[in-house]
């Protein structure tokens, strides 16, 4: 039988630490090489010297690829895994003089050792028990896709009678660009190549519950993730007669305080509960100091999501902002009548489709365009900024409209996804969690909804209206810089599942991986796990 080149724990373990050494932080030419290397490594298995077509790079976008590698079974198997992973990584400032041995694993381990004063009481007893290797990616999440490798490699070698897409993309950690960009290259193969997707499966990392946790979690669905937002524009005065206008900040305050920890935006399903919403970021939208009070300033509130779509969203926090709108003209009324001043106007909420047909209509489509092209231009914005210089471009064309709450969606966007009901999940789950438990003495607990955010809000997207069509309406930089393919995705209706290695810390300093769950638990229990899906496939068959 041909020799596997991941087929032990420590040969996992090297390929590990020489993908972890391959710098891939997400919008650098690390992430933009990274997939050509694994290529590279793949393209040194027989089954893809011998089906070099099985095996390519996909564009996703500023020069950024993703990597597919399909292994087909020898016979006319259509039933199909796809081995989903990210390769990007979140930067590594924390690590300050470290920061040169953030991806080299073995050595950072090594060097902490002599710096257990800067550890805090968990991880420096991680440490010292000499079961955890410390790193930039080792646990989020270049071990999913080292052991989606060492399966791979394993079905080549011995043939198994299932087929497996290895797929790896980029960019997950900001935009998830990369899955957005697969989800059409997954349909173009599944008709190609006549495969049935039969499951999405995931290899994000455990993340602990609580403190001192050490149950492992498989997650039979992902949590969603949207981010409303609010343009302020107020009326400008100068500081020595603030009554002449209303600050921004002031009619921000107001929102602010409601959205964060609302909880008409947390929901719960399971037993499990989302949390509560939070201000991302808040600013004056003016690029220098002067004595103008500011009259624009822009919020980005995180609310996290089961079952909601994009349009109860957006009817929520338009609830929300009109109760805020409320309390704003209230207040403010009251403080011009104590000082005998007539208020410059009403606060009003209006939702960004709203403003942009009214620009629309006042100065015709062409204009509308160009403002968008013109914040589009600017290099140095990402599309949360420039998704609020739009807004704040067209209202500076229509005060009229002024004072005003804007109401729009900044990316990125998540659906939440869940296949907890699904007979071949439940099957999974309950396999590993007996597996487990049999041959390590590993408790294997379920959770409904992965917390960390993952590239499977991308696939078996339901939606019995049309809830989605809030963002696309909202979205100032929708049909340009960004879009989903919502479409596509129902099309991707095969049920999720995520079994992943135990770590901790993950975009900390102290990001870490179990060495003995990494290298020989979870490689174990996903083989096996696959191996029991084709034998309940050949079981149906007969």
């Amino acid at each position: 039988m041909e020799h596997l080149r991941w087929g032990t724990p420590d040969r996992l373990r090297s390929l590990l630490c020489e993908l972890v050494s391959w710098k891939s932080m997400t919008l650098t030419d690390g992430e933009r090489e990274f997939p050509g290397k694994v290529q590279a490594k793949l393209q040194g298995l027989k089954y893809f010297q011998e089906n070099p077509d099985l095996l390519g790079l996909y564009e996703a976008d500023l020069g950024r690829r993703f990597l597919a590698g399909l292994y087909k079974c020898d016979r006319e198997e259509q039933d199909t895994i796809v081995l989903l992973s990210h390769f990007d990584t979140v930067n590594t400032e924390e690590y300050g003089d470290l920061e040169e041995y953030a991806y080299l694993p073995e050595e950072l381990t090594k060097l902490l050792l002599n710096r257990m004063g800067e550890l805090d009481g968990e991880a420096l007893n991680d440490l010292l028990s000499g079961e955890y290797l410390f790193g930039r990616g080792t646990m989020d999440m270049k071990m999913g896709l080292a052991m989606h490798m060492g399966l791979l490699e394993k079905a080549t070698v011995e043939k198994w009678p299932i087929n497996l897409l290895l797929l790896t993309v980029p960019d997950e950690e900001v935009n998830s660009s990369g899955m957005r960009a697969a989800v059409t290259k997954l349909l173009e193969l599944k008709d190609k190549h006549n495969l049935t997707y039969k499951l999405f499966l995931n290899g994000e990392p455990v993340f602990t519950q609580e403190p001192g946790d050490r149950s492992f979690y498989v997650y039979s669905g992902s949590i969603g993730k949207i981010m409303p937002s609010a343009l302020f524009y107020g009326k400008e005065t100068h500081v020595g007669e603030p009554l002449s206008g209303i600050t921004a900040p002031f009619i921000a305050s107001f929102l602010t305080q409601r959205m964060e920890w609302n909880l008409t935006l947390q929901e719960m399903m399971n037993g499990e509960t989302t949390p509560l919403p939070v201000t991302l970021q808040q600013k004056d939208l003016r690029m220098e100091y002067s004595v103008q009070t500011p009259y624009r300033t822009a919020a980005l509130y995180n609310v996290f999501l089961m079952k909601r779509t994009a349009d109860e969203i957006m009817e929520i926090f338009e609830t929300v902002a009109i109760d805020a709108a409320e309390a704003c003209n209230q207040a403010y009324k009251e403080v011009c009548l104590k000082h005998s001043v007539q208020p410059v106007g009403e606060v009003r909420v209006l939702r960004y489709e709203d403003l942009q047909t009214h620009a629309t209509r006042k100065f015709g489509l062409d204009f509308v365009e160009e403002i968008k092209s013109q914040v589009q231009a600017m290099p140095n914005w990402d599309d949360r900024e420039k998704s609020i210089r739009i807004a704040d471009s067209l209202m500076i064309e229509c005060q009229e409209l002024a004072p005003a709450i804007v109401l729009l969606y900044a990316p990125p966007y998540y659906p939440a996804v869940n296949s907890s009901d699904d007979d071949l999940v439940k099957r999974c789950v309950q396999f590993v969690r007996d597996i487990g438990q049999r041959r390590f003495n590993l408790p294997v607990k379920q959770v409904h909804y992965f917390n960390g955010i993952s590239d499977l809000s991308y696939v078996n997207y339901h939606d019995e209206g049309e809830g989605w069509t809030a963002f696309k309406a909202n979205t100032p930089v929708w049909g340009s810089s960004y879009c989903i393919p919502f479409d596509a995705m129902t099309q991707l209706c095969a049920p999720v599942l995520n079994v992943g290695p135990f770590g901790k810390d993950a975009h900390k300093r102290t990001e870490r991986l179990h060495i003995k769950n990494s290298f020989e638990e979870v490689p174990y229990l996903v083989e096996n796990m696959i191996k029991m899906i084709i034998k309940s496939m050949c079981q149906s068959v007969h």
